[in-house]
């Protein structure tokens, strides 16, 4: 913990060298309050301790369905091993691959990146569409039709932002410039770990699908969850790793080792990132269904919009106290997860700064990467379960995309968390010399565009 109440400190005693200037600036300190109340504390504790309670659950659950099994074969005759697990560790292996060369465009090219995300992604997903569709049963026709709606949205979508893509390219070249030392280590360590829950949980589903009872459902459904909130788990210990060491940077010219900084995230973080892995993307859904009815209502006041304000009004109230920003102060002072939020969101208020973020696009980028690289590893399985046994197709497909989603965007934590880390240092210092115009210029164009 000495560590961690270093660099909570540092802000109070460190000098900066930047290369533009000569003479030695000294940073006033930053009174930003770390969360020590009994209550924050305990929810903490409470969350560390479910998340590894879930994680023993799971294995014996997946250890128990494999017994099972195997005891009684007699009886699961109707399930081909041999046909079912190649396609998905395949997906699991595609989707490891893709998603670290993936990170390695956006860091090497972060203009072909961006660009590359918001084309591929439609037409990725509408190859899934097709596919699904083509298998032609009927779970596989409503997810195809699904799939090809939401490629025309995101094309949609990919069109209407594409005047903000010059400005979500500087801005990633820029807080992703010097990337910390041995980020690519941390990055290859949470793929393998990835990887390795990911064979235990596949084993898990193929042994539900092979039971013929009632409960089939219940059981991959929870197989299913622990995938999701374990890999935000995984993504976002990376996430505020890397956060605590660019926001240190960027805020006060300081260094820290990054093997020190995922250790003490291990160790003291955790509690604050299970629970923020559960309300990010929880508020995520909420925020973007409300600013969606928003847009559909405009200045309607039929009855079936007459609530659309209230509920944008609620939503925006609650991503307050849960939002991805959040994670940098989770990392650089060791907050509570509902405090960091409202501390970073309370900042880009008072320096008008929320506009801007709303309107950026590296979330978005992230999350098109991860459909993109979902696609392709549901193509890649899909395809293969077709030709060999048609019947597992089509969820072979379904859980291919979630591997291959999952794993792109624990790859790509480290690129969020440079940005987020960027945006937070500068709300508490825009006039620091660490920062060129890109902010600036960018307010200053969005203030042109509303006059």
């Amino acid at each position: 913990m000495a560590s961690l109440e270093t660099t909570k400190n540092i802000h109070m005693q460190v000098q900066v060298r930047p290369s533009s200037v000569n003479q030695i600036k000294t940073q006033e300190p930053i009174d930003i309050p770390t969360e020590t109340t009994t209550a924050g504390q305990f929810l903490r504790w409470l969350f560390k301790l479910l998340f590894y309670l879930h994680l023993i659950f799971i294995t014996i659950f997946v250890i128990f369905l494999t017994l099972y099994g195997l005891i009684f074969t007699t009886r699961t005759r109707h399930f081909r091993p041999l046909e079912y697990y190649p396609p998905l560790l395949t997906a699991i292996g595609c989707s490891a691959t893709v998603a670290f060369i993936w990170q390695w465009i956006t860091s090497s090219s972060p203009s072909k990146a961006i660009k590359a995300a918001f084309s591929l992604s439609p037409l990725l997903t509408c190859a899934v569409g097709v596919l699904l569709v083509y298998i032609s049963s009927r779970v596989s026709l409503a997810a195809g039709v699904i799939a090809i709606v939401c490629a025309l949205i995101q094309s949609l979508y990919a069109c209407w932002v594409s005047p903000r893509f010059d400005y979500a390219i500087r801005v990633l070249s820029v807080s992703t410039a010097f990337p910390p030392p041995k980020t690519t280590i941390l990055v290859i360590q949470s793929i393998f770990v990835s990887i390795l829950y990911l064979c235990l949980l596949v084993a898990g589903i193929g042994r539900a699908t092979a039971i013929r009872s009632s409960w089939k459902a219940l059981f991959i459904a929870v197989i299913l969850l622990s995938m999701a909130w374990t890999m935000q788990v995984i993504k976002n210990t990376l996430l505020v790793t890397i956060s605590r060491i660019k926001y240190m940077n960027f805020a006060f010219g300081t260094e820290i080792d990054t093997r020190e900084a995922s250790r003490d995230t291990i160790k003291h973080l955790t509690g604050s990132i299970c629970i923020g892995s559960i309300l990010v993307p929880v508020l995520g859904v909420v925020r973007g269904s409300a600013r969606a009815m928003k847009l559909t209502a405009g200045d309607t006041d039929e009855f079936l919009f007459s609530c659309a304000n209230c509920y944008l009004g609620m939503a925006s109230t609650l991503v307050m106290y849960g939002n991805r920003w959040g994670f940098v102060h989770v990392g650089a002072y060791n907050k509570g997860f509902a405090q960091a939020s409202s501390d970073t969101w309370e900042k880009f208020e008072n320096e008008g700064l929320k506009e801007l973020i709303d309107s950026d696009l590296t979330g978005s980028f992230c999350f098109l990467s991860g459909v993109a690289v979902g696609a392709i590893c549901s193509l890649v399985s899909g395809t293969w379960a077709l030709i060999i046994h048609k019947s597992y197709a089509t969820e072979v497909s379904i859980y291919a995309f979630f591997i291959g989603y999952f794993m792109c965007r624990v790859a790509m934590a480290w690129p969020q968390a440079c940005v987020s880390s960027y945006y937070v240092a500068y709300s508490e210092d825009p006039q620091s010399v660490r920062f060129d115009s890109t902010i600036p210029a960018r307010i200053e164009e969005l203030q042109r565009f509303q006059a």
